[in-house]
């Protein structure tokens, strides 16, 4: 049995802290990984396997990264689910050497890296946030707790356990912490989340009180709002896990902000995944919401508008004050535009200062607070006259930190603070000498050499260095007396012909120059660390200004948006209104917009005083049934997200609840078929709505045979209006159920216009009121490219049912019984055809060996063949 190495036998000590991650061990300018880590992180890296020594008379596995590029190593192991345990190398390899030849360098965990706890920039989108949750259940009472440690936001709102799919969905939460054994994780799996166990003690709410109240060092959290035992619980759970994974660093959080459910737009994860509110059909921004509105310029700007985007508004006052500030922008445009060119020179405040405050920022994060604190003051002077909307006043108060950071910073810092040349000349008088011995040694000896031979009066007198003596003045025998007879020379060697002294002044000097490199960096960490601290005392200021920030970025952007895109105010209040004029689609209109082609705009009138307001909607495939859907949807989402919205008028009643369930596809992973997750989907709005909801409901039952789904259809749409009692748009192929429109009082019909021509159909893209008639799907199978043979046939099949239904009796059983077999006629034997004289002169034509002029040639040539052909 091989023997365990002392460096082996700490890897494996330090391996037993986090058994469930992989380690990351660090050895000089290398991460490395060993045993199962190795082999898991090759694989998953794509790096060779290699291997050291044994152990237990086994190879052991190793492979390893460097530390300059880990961060991407990093990054790909975390998508790809893994934890990683960074161990850091705690001393130089020296200090080891003092102990003994054979002891290790000292060795620690310093953070644990997890989905839900990044904070470098590489690591993140800086456009997003980064959400980190807790879900704690306490005697039947949930509740969620999230934060971002990149940017020390933390929030928390009650949460039954039928709320947290949707709420997680609202988030986009990366990781969730639960209690272990809770059967939570099943819904955070379905998610995309990573689900992380802790302990049940961590969410007891007696000890997160404590835990909670020690973070932000104040006697009572009553100051923050009335938080029950589950989000104490759930809050508390979070500040562990982030005090664990940090190692007793925790960032800068805010104090947690308590959200109710009534104040936002409820929206579940099935209608967030069918609008793409925030994420398009591929995963990313690309054909979603956000991407067709996004203007913002700033980092802090672009996370609010995600989260408004996320979680629309359902208070009346908050959603015209955010409207008032847009329209503002809107009508200011000089001052806006202005603003907005100050807020492109803004650097991501909130990051920066979380990275400070886990120490893990640089010199480049502290002048990213300098370049916020000046776009700060920059905006609010030219903002403070106006009667802007908007509460600016955190922009400034920040001036003598500003004044430091500008006083003691150089214009453009290096990435890491060893790389030196982070603090300005002129800021630190003992950085200054230091520096001046560090680069200018020479031309310091030489002018004290200059000295001496002044004073002495020797003008043979040198000052020289060698490896023995170190400097030392050197003279001729001639003058040596002279230079015994003064006191400040001490005589240092007698050569053949020369005569060698020193001072307490040259060797003082020596000694600061051959520290002066090393006293600068020592200087240079220590006004570092002095400004870190300054930045950190301001946190509370800092926090405001970032957010006074992002909500001017906001509000410009949408006011920037709905000018180029000329999109109108809507009127918002407390009734069951929902009147639109002219609606537009905003990401098919901008889709559309790359190759020319306008958007036919549609009114829509869904506005009910008391009871159901629905509006039926039949027509063919392709008209354009589910963009008018969605784009009603998305409008209600932009106005109370505090938008323009793309209409010429809008007049809405706050809308409680957004469902939607527009397409479907198979759920293999859990045996579900494309009818069940659509009855699923159906089930959840029919069992939730309100009756100030809006649902969008497009084609319910087209996963089953004809008749169990028109009854499924129907049955759905006479609950929506007698039960649920809401607003709604219904889309269906059933052309049976516009019946409904005379039998039920809030019901109406309307189509998508089309024409026929020669067999083919056009559409017109417009929403009228009325129903269609056929669905005239034989026409648009024939649009997309269908074989003719198999439209053919199409239009013979759906003829004979038609004749058959309108006989009745079974006819049309007996009809398709009598139609003659299929055959698909052969293709037809190509004709001989005779080339032209044009095509007979073209074949003889080498065009690369053609000159401009014979080219033009021959197209007069050609020309007069066609005309005598004619």
């Amino acid at each position: 049995m091989t023997s365990v190495t002392p460096m082996m036998a700490q890897y494996l000590e330090i391996k037993a802290e986090a058994p469930d991650a992989l380690l990351f061990y660090r050895m000089g300018d290398f991460y490395e990984l060993f045993f199962d880590d190795a082999v898991a992180a090759a694989a998953a890296l794509d790096i060779a396997l290699t291997k050291r020594g044994k152990h237990l008379g086994e190879d052991i596995a190793m492979c390893g990264v460097p530390v300059h590029s880990a961060e991407n190593y990093l990054m790909t192991l975390i998508r790809k689910g893994f934890r990683v345990a960074v161990c850091e190398q705690l001393e130089r390899p020296e200090e080891a050497k003092k102990r003994g030849s054979k002891s290790v360098v000292k060795r620690g965990i310093v953070r644990l890296v997890t989905p839900g706890t990044l904070t470098e920039d590489t690591l993140l989108e800086a456009r997003a946030n980064n959400w980190l949750a807790a879900f704690a259940e306490v005697r039947g009472q949930g509740a969620l707790a999230w934060a971002d440690i990149s940017t020390g936001a933390f929030h928390v709102a009650p949460c039954p356990r039928v709320r947290l799919g949707p709420d997680l969905a609202r988030l986009g939460a990366r990781e969730v912490v639960l209690a272990e054994g809770s059967d939570a994780a099943a819904v955070v799996e379905e998610l995309g989340a990573a689900a992380t166990p802790l302990g049940a003690s961590a969410f007891d709410s007696g000890s997160a009180e404590t835990r909670l109240t020690r973070l932000f060092e104040v006697d009572t959290l009553a100051g923050f709002g009335a938080f029950d035992r589950a989000e104490l619980g759930a809050m508390g759970a979070l500040v562990e896990y982030v005090e664990l994974t940090q190692r007793g660093r925790l960032p800068l959080l805010r104090p947690p902000r308590r959200e109710a459910a009534s104040e936002l737009m409820a929206i579940d994860a099935a209608t967030r995944r069918n609008l793409e509110l925030v994420r398009g059909a591929a995963g990313g921004r690309d054909g979603s919401l956000l991407w067709a509105i996004d203007r913002t310029v700033t980092a802090g700007g672009a996370r609010l508008l995600e989260r408004r985007v996320s979680a629309p508004s359902a208070v009346v006052e908050v959603i015209r004050g955010r409207l008032d500030a847009v329209a503002w922008c809107v009508e200011r445009d000089g001052e806006a535009g202005r603003a907005r060119d100050l807020l492109r020179r803004v650097p991501d405040l909130d990051r920066a200062l979380s990275r400070l405050s886990l120490d893990r920022g640089g010199p480049r994060d502290l002048a990213a607070i300098r370049g916020a604190l000046e776009g700060a003051e920059a905006l609010h002077a030219a903002l403070h006259d106006t009667d802007l909307p908007l509460d600016i006043a955190d922009l400034v108060g920040l001036e003598p930190l500003h004044d430091l950071l500008d006083r003691a910073l150089v214009a453009e810092p290096p990435m890491l603070l060893r790389d030196g040349g982070v603090v300005a000349a002129g800021f630190d008088a003992e950085l200054d000498e230091a520096r001046r011995l560090r680069d200018e040694g020479r031309g310091v000896i030489a002018a004290l050499q200059g000295q001496y031979v002044e004073a002495t009066g020797i003008g043979s007198l040198k000052v020289k260095h060698n490896n023995v003596l170190g400097y030392f003045i050197e003279t001729t025998a001639v003058h040596a007396a002279k230079m015994r007879a003064d006191d400040r020379f001490i005589h240092r060697q007698t050569t053949a012909n020369q005569v060698r002294f020193t001072t307490v002044e040259l060797s003082e000097l020596e000694t600061k120059i051959l520290n002066a490199g090393g006293l600068a960096q020592e200087i240079e960490a220590r006004i570092f660390a002095s400004l870190r601290a300054a930045v950190l005392e301001q946190a509370d200021g800092l926090f405001a200004a970032a957010r006074a920030l992002a909500e001017l970025d906001v509000a410009a952007a949408l006011a920037d948006l709905a000018r180029g895109e000329g999109w109108c105010r809507p009127v918002i209040d407390s009734s069951r209104a929902f009147e639109v004029t002219a609606g537009r689609h905003p990401v098919v209109e901008r889709a559309l917009k790359r190759d020319g082609t306008p958007f036919v705009a549609n009114d829509t009138a869904l506005s009910a005083s008391d009871g159901a307001a629905i509006r039926l909607l039949t027509g063919p495939n392709m008209a354009g049934k589910s963009t008018w859907l969605r784009q009603n949807a998305l409008i209600a989402v932009l106005a109370q997200m505090g938008s323009f919205v793309p209409a010429d008028a809008a007049h809405l009643g706050v809308v409680s609840q957004l469902f939607s369930r527009v397409g479907a596809s198979d759920d293999l992973a859990r045996g579900r078929s494309t009818f069940m997750v659509e009855m699923v989907e159906t089930a959840a709005i029919l069992n939730q709505a309100d009756d100030r909801a809006l649902v969008i409901l497009d084609e319910i039952g087209r996963g089953t045979a004809t008749y169990d789904g028109l009854s499924i259809a129907w049955a759905t749409l006479e609950h929506l209006h007698d039960v649920n009692r809401c607003r709604a748009l219904f889309a269906t192929h059933y052309h049976e159920m516009t019946a409904l429109a005379s039998k039920l009082d809030g019901v109406e019909n309307a189509t998508v216009a089309v024409r026929e021509w020669e067999g083919d159909v056009i559409f017109l893209h417009e929403v009228r009121a009325g129903a269609a008639d056929r669905s005239y799907g034989v026409q648009v199978a024939k649009l997309a490219g269908l074989p003719e043979a198999v439209v053919a046939r199409a239009r013979e099949v759906l003829t004979a049912l038609e004749e058959g239904e309108r006989e009745g009796g079974g006819k049309a059983k007996a009809m398709i019984d009598d139609l003659p077999l299929f055959r698909a006629a052969p293709p037809p034997a190509p004709v001989p055809v005779k080339a032209s004289a044009v095509e007979a002169r073209l074949s003889e034509v080498l065009p690369d060996t053609l000159s401009p002029r014979e080219a033009l040639d021959l197209v007069y040539e050609l020309k007069q063949m066609a005309g005598k052909a004619g």
